[in-house]
């Protein structure tokens, strides 16, 4: 592959697709390979859920959770920890990394992301930060709603049994207890919730280039996109 352009780089890249399906690792390896900022937006809606349960506001009480998310202070920084994270987490000024990660919050998220408010919310920070470009943005409604006008955008799709297999497999790397069923069936009922919402529900945008990683390893995936950026030189 020849050197890239970055005169000639979109200033906002999108990549969508369900849980688990590689964006995280994927938009990282991309954004450090053109010195770009990765944001994955579902750790914001991750955020919010967390920080619910934390205060001990009802997930089902709509516009206690929406409150929340209009206060929340949220901030993705670079890595301070050499423990496998690819970002702080910083929750009103508090480290929560790995705490979005649990099993409590995967199980609330969904309930969250769903409310209008909250999506409301979380856009309008979205947007602030795409504004300044040199962006790669992740998550479900990136290339639809949020940034509609990305220069490039990327639907990254894989099945249910592959992507289970990848979070169980996160899942036991980060010493969690964990049952590949269980994953299974958490993500089918995740693709159900995030497909079927009535806002932002998930899908690709018509002009989104989409790719199915079912066979293709990280490396592979990475230099596809890479790909795409070189021939829009």
């Amino acid at each position: 592959m020849c050197q890239l352009k970055l005169d000639h780089l979109p200033r906002t890249i999108a990549i969508d697709g369900p849980a688990a399906s590689g964006k995280s690792t994927i938009g990282t390896l991309v954004a450090n390979k053109i010195g770009y900022m990765c944001l994955d937006t579902g750790i914001m809606y991750r955020a919010v859920a967390f920080q619910a349960l934390k205060e001990g506001i009802a997930i089902s009480d709509e516009a206690e959770v929406t409150k929340l998310a209009d206060r929340i202070e949220i901030d993705i920084l670079p890595a301070t920890s050499q423990d496998g994270r690819q970002f702080d987490v910083m929750i009103n000024g508090e480290d929560h990394t790995w705490d979005i990660r649990t099993t409590s919050v995967n199980a609330t998220v969904s309930e969250v992301s769903v409310y209008p408010g909250v999506r409301r919310a979380m856009t309008i920070q979205q947007r602030k930060i795409a504004e300044k470009g040199k962006v790669v943005m992740l998550g479900r409604d990136i290339g639809t709603v949020v940034l509609p006008k990305a220069e490039l955008k990327i639907y990254l799709d894989a099945s249910v049994e592959v992507r289970a297999q990848r979070r169980y497999i996160e899942d036991l790397s980060h010493g969690k207890d964990a049952c590949l069923e269980d994953v299974v069936e958490s993500l089918r009922h995740r693709d159900e919730i995030d497909s079927s919402r009535a806002v932002a529900p998930l899908k690709a945008a018509e002009d989104a280039v989409i790719i199915d990683s079912d066979k293709m390893t990280v490396y592979e995936v990475v230099e596809y996109v890479m790909d795409l950026l070189e021939k829009r030189e």
